[in-house]
């Protein structure tokens, strides 16, 4: 696990990322398939100064690109207090069961420490659901729903 670290996502890791976003979208993990103009207004939302997101990447001791995660930040009126959720959590082929996500959720539990912290995942990814549960997280006893605006 020493030979992986996490740091911010920067511009330079745009092209990375997006390769990873694309793989990402595509699996079963996520519902929706994302698109070229998501993936790059994804990314540059992380690595500007947008209130709403940040991202971060996790790297090889040679310090190549292996997996990233977005957060999203917001406010629960449920809770009363900020939230942030963590949007994308993945990891190449190579990274998986080196305990990443795990330092991901503790790097979230350290620097937002008063913060709700949530995710979504699908009910089939036993996998996450295992890593998400042993990091601390509960099911919710509902479900989301959304509505989208039109584009015209």
């Amino acid at each position: 696990m020493s030979n992986y670290s996490i740091r911010p996502m920067k511009v330079s890791d745009k092209a990375e990322v997006t390769e990873m976003m694309r793989a990402f979208y595509a699996s079963e993990a996520v519902h929706t398939n994302g698109s070229e103009e998501v993936f790059s207004n994804d990314v540059e939302a992380c690595t500007s100064d947008n209130p709403f997101a940040s991202g971060y990447v996790f790297t090889r001791e040679d310090g190549s690109v292996c997996g990233y995660s977005m957060l999203a930040h917001s406010f629960s009126t449920e809770y009363g207090r900020p939230v942030i959720w963590i949007e994308d959590l993945f990891l190449e082929e190579d990274a998986r069961g080196k305990g990443l996500g795990i330092r991901l959720f503790d790097l979230v539990k350290e620097k937002y420490p008063d913060h709700i912290h949530r995710l979504e995942v699908e009910d089939t990814n036993l996998h996450a659901i295992r890593l998400y549960k042993k990091s601390g997280f509960t099911t919710l006893p509902y479900a989301e729903m959304i509505r989208e605006p039109e584009h015209k």
